[in-house]
């Protein structure tokens, strides 16, 4: 098992990199590799995937998500592939504070996250991912706007409301305060 390596980035794809090492070129998967520049050294750190027709190498510019990848993949029904774009689109914190408060809305913005796996997350990691530094909160406005959107709402129109809605209200009151101005 490999934990990171070292090298210079040789190939920037839309879903990998590819990495010298010593003459060798590795192929590494990774959330984001627009993040990694061609031509400059970068220390990956890794994680190796060994299926009986396949060997896949997972990269990460952190160990911070590269442990949260490593708790991804333990949630039933979520593997790497599904693993990567939660990493991409949310931040650790973001996402364990969602995972602690138990925020579906937050959880199912992710790709091919539905309910039930959002539950799932929720099931197997509350308590489980250690964040360093500053939670980054999930404000009650984030929330709002993502169950209007979840009810259909357009963006414009529900950034519009927001503007309207009393901040001092609880979560649930928020949403019906919205939803009787989106109404009139």
């Amino acid at each position: 098992m490999y934990s990171y390596i070292i090298g210079k980035i040789i190939e920037v794809n839309s879903s990998y990199i590819t990495l010298d090492n010593n003459g060798i070129g590795y192929l590494i998967y990774t959330p984001n590799p627009y993040a990694f520049k061609e031509g400059e050294e970068y220390k990956v750190f890794l994680y190796q995937q060994i299926k009986e027709d396949e060997h896949l190498l997972y990269g990460f510019k952190s160990i911070e998500d590269k442990e949260l990848f490593l708790k991804l993949i333990e949630v039933k029904g979520l593997g790497p592939k599904m693993a990567l774009p939660i990493i991409a689109m949310g931040s650790v914190n973001g996402i364990a504070d969602a995972i602690n408060r138990e925020n579906i809305l937050y959880l199912k913005k992710f790709p091919k996250i539905g309910d039930k796996l959002a539950r799932q997350m929720i099931l197997d990691l509350k308590g489980k991912i250690v964040v360093s530094g500053e939670v980054e909160e999930i404000s009650a406005s984030d929330e709002v706007f993502e169950a209007l959107v979840a009810l259909g709402y357009k963006d414009k129109d529900i950034k519009s409301v927001l503007a309207k809605v009393n901040k001092e209200l609880s979560v649930e009151e928020q949403i019906k305060e919205a939803l009787r101005l989106m109404i009139k």
